[in-house]
């Protein structure tokens, strides 16, 4: 989805490079998640089972556009 690529983008303009290693390994477990699965993720209907992945996506989803 084209929705999820912006999103998705977007956090790796600008928050990759400043991001710790804990949090690029949960953007890669992020990554192998079912896109339906990331859609209701990012859309707040439902949350990731992942403490780390779950945060990220908060993290995400407050980044400026």
């Amino acid at each position: 989805m084209r929705e999820l690529d912006r999103l998705l983008e977007r956090w790796l303009e600008q928050g990759w490079r400043a991001s710790p290693t804990d949090e690029r390994e949960a953007f890669l477990r992020l990554l192998d998640s079912e896109d339906d699965r990331l859609w209701k993720w990012f859309l707040g209907h439902e949350r990731s089972d992942d403490p780390q992945v779950d945060a990220l996506v908060q993290r995400i989803r407050s980044l400026p556009h």
